[in-house]
């Protein structure tokens, strides 16, 4: 799996993720019209102008060549610069593998790279797991307000956060459960690979006792270290990238 800006190349991949992706997240109260018109208006043939546009950010998560989910996030504020995540759809067949905490820690950290000393987050009203996930990553919400989706009004919901001055940026932890026993993914907490990141894994949520890796790229715990500090994934082969300074790889 790789998580990493998009292209125009990515365009078809964006639209038909965020259309499964509304339908899954609120299928059950929009019309499906209202859908498809809401998909034309925000990927449709102004999407080229926006992945251009210096204070936009599209993140894509690929697997396998296709994307499976996206970000949507802009820059904006005038002193204190907001980086506003206007969207982060997963496409439903590859939700529930932490895939979302993932893409939303890549996006704040490159909204802070780019400045961000604000993070906000929106949902509809209408999609409570939406805004659990964002009370969940260590958002609060902050306000409300009423946009139009073609020609109803709905009640949106604002998440706010601040990353701290220093622009560190902390995920919560992704659990998983491996051998019958619970093992936390700390996605804020990783290594370079040579294919994706290698995340480091814990037994317990304070993060004092280490259970190993997980790997980003096939998503698999079977990850080793040696005596001389060299970490590879048994299952793909995705292997640490050495520092200039590392050793272990001279």
């Amino acid at each position: 799996m790789d998580i990493r800006e998009a292209t125009t190349a990515d365009i078809d991949g964006i639209r038909s993720v965020a259309h499964d992706s509304l339908v899954a997240s609120y299928g059950h109260a929009l019309d499906e019209d209202v859908i498809e018109t809401s998909v034309d208006e925000w990927y449709g043939g102004g999407l080229t102008d926006e992945l251009d546009d210096d204070d936009a950010l599209f993140l894509v998560c690929e697997e396998d060549g296709d994307v499976v989910a996206f970000s949507q996030s802009y820059l904006g504020g005038d002193g204190v610069v907001t980086g506003q995540i206007s969207w982060i759809h997963v496409h439903p067949d590859h939700r529930g593998h932490g895939i979302g905490a993932r893409l939303l820690t890549r996006t704040e950290e490159a909204l802070v790279d780019e400045g961000a000393t604000r993070l906000t987050g929106k949902v509809l009203e209408l999609n409570e797991p939406g805004a659990e996930f964002y009370d969940h990553h260590g958002y609060e919400e902050v306000e409300g307000r009423r946009i139009e989706l073609g020609e109803e009004q709905y009640d949106e919901r604002v998440f706010a956060r601040f990353p701290g001055a220093d622009g560190d940026v902390v995920s919560p932890l992704d659990p998983h459960t491996v051998d019958g026993k619970t093992v936390y993914v700390a996605f804020d907490e990783s290594d370079r690979g040579s294919q994706a990141p290698l995340y480091a894994s814990y037994v317990d949520e304070n993060c004092t006792e280490r259970y190993g890796f997980f790997c980003g790229n096939c998503e698999s715990f079977e990850v080793t270290m040696d005596s001389m500090g060299k970490i590879v994934c048994n299952q793909c082969g995705n292997k640490r990238r050495p520092s200039r300074w590392d050793s272990a790889y001279l």
